[in-house]
């Protein structure tokens, strides 16, 4: 490997802690916002409008309605309009919806303002993803792409003792404590929304904080690998690099990685709560918040350290399909632990899992795809994994309600997991996987 020069050091590391720390936090607040209603549904919303387990999981996954109809359009826009603006409206536009859970009264107007906010988030995650992967070299996305993943599972660490914290102010203007945590996910989102409109800059050329020489390297570092993907296929449209059989599989990897996430996000809350009934236990509203938190806290270091090792040695198909495997074993095993504390145990190996691959995960599409091609195909995969995000919430309540009780569902959560390790190795060892057969070199 050639010697780094210092010019390459400090342009990585300046975008590394100017850029990540900020898109991370709205991350961190995206995924608070959409997830709230997991600890708003067992601590007082689920009684108070009336809803079954069914009912809980259509409103959990209905939410990904309006998001995956919008997905790939939002994507082409912020490439358009630029990741500034469209980022910032995003993040406000969802701050407003969301603040509107805080008056909910029915069933109905739960799903409908569940649709809004996919409406309004629409095009974030995947515009987020992209936006750091343009600012980078090939070679560190797998770094980049794990700073910023961190804020996921540290939702949880610190997202859900938060929340259950605010619902402890129950009656604090005259509001239920499930309500009053809506009005605290909220405001901050349209807050930092503001905030990136005037922080965010859209690409390293325009970047006041990188010297003459950091942007020289950056932007020709970019520019060069832009050419040798697009030598590849230089003419290839939009909707040509939408039907690539590559793409596909990529989209069937990521529906059975975010099958597995949400089905954990939605339901983990739910499954503590039934720790009372299976066990014997009792935990108050705020204990309940710390143990949905465990499992999430060495996930966040799984994630850290296994991008640091696809770095390191380049990204390879096992780093992504083995921690799919240890997932589908171990969250159906979940359900067959004699006690709370084997429970989470197993449940931490599955998040510890589903975290550690999907950072290293979107390092695959951006390396044989660019610039229009690249947003819609982000837009894309995100989109099919969000039908599993839906698929999740309501297939795994209507089960519950079903069999009374979690073990089909989490059976179907292992095999979709399956699935997704064995397609990662049949495009790592598949002759014509181009970039991703370049992470089958082991």
């Amino acid at each position: 490997m050639n010697t780094v020069s210092t010019t390459e050091q400090t342009a990585i590391r300046k975008v590394s802690m100017r850029l990540v720390p900020f898109v991370a936090l709205m991350f961190f607040i995206n995924f608070l916002d959409r997830t709230a209603i997991a600890f708003a549904g067992p601590n007082g919303m689920n009684r108070d409008i009336g809803l079954t387990a069914a009912q809980f999981g259509l409103a959990s996954g209905i939410f990904f309605i309006g998001y995956i109809l919008l997905e790939v359009p939002s994507n082409l826009a912020l490439h358009r309009f630029g990741a500034r603006k469209w980022l910032a409206r995003i993040m406000v536009s969802w701050g407003l919806v969301s603040l509107l859970f805080a008056w909910v009264q029915t069933v109905d107007g739960l799903y409908t303002l569940r649709v809004l906010l996919g409406v309004a988030e629409a095009g974030f995650f995947p515009g987020a993803i992209l936006y750091l992967s343009l600012w980078v070299p090939g070679r560190y996305r797998s770094r980049i792409l794990s700073l910023f993943y961190l804020a996921q599972p540290l939702t949880i660490v610190l997202g859900a003792p938060l929340a259950a914290w605010m619902i402890g102010y129950d009656g604090l203007f005259g509001m239920a404590g499930w309500r009053v945590m809506y009005l605290g996910v909220s405001v901050p989102a349209i807050a930092i929304g503001l905030a990136a409109w005037f922080y965010l800059v859209d690409r390293p050329a325009d970047a006041k904080w990188l010297n003459a020489d950091e942007k020289r390297w950056l932007v020709g570092e970019l520019e060069q690998e832009k050419a040798a993907v697009q030598s590849t296929s230089p003419h290839e449209s939009i909707w040509t690099a939408m039907a690539n059989g590559r793409v596909w599989v990529l989209c069937l990897i990521y529906f059975g990685f975010v099958y597995g996430l949400y089905a954990l996000a939605f339901f983990l809350p739910t499954i503590i709560n039934g720790f009372q009934q299976q066990f014997g236990t009792t935990f108050n509203v705020f204990q309940k918040g710390l143990i949905t938190a465990i499992p999430y806290l060495p996930a966040a270091f799984a994630l850290y350290f296994w991008s640091k090792d696809a770095t390191r040695r380049g990204c390879r198909t096992w780093h992504i399909a083995l921690p799919a495997l240890t997932g589908a074993v171990s969250i159906p095993l979940a359900l067959f632990m004699g006690s709370p504390v084997s429970t989470v145990a197993v449940v931490t190996i599955t998040a510890c899992s589903i975290f550690a691959a999907l950072p290293n995960f979107w390092t695959l599409p951006t390396r044989f795809l660019t610039g229009a091609q690249a947003a819609a195909v982000v837009a894309l995969i995100n989109t099919v994994g969000n039908i599993a995000g839906f698929s999740a919430g309501y297939i795994t309540g209507a089960l519950k309600d079903m069999t009374g009780a979690y073990i089909i569902p989490m059976l179907v959560v292992g095999c979709c997991m399956l699935m997704s390790a064995v397609l990662m190795v049949m495009l790592g060892q598949s002759k014509g996987a181009g970039a991703a057969s370049a992470t089958a070199k082991a």
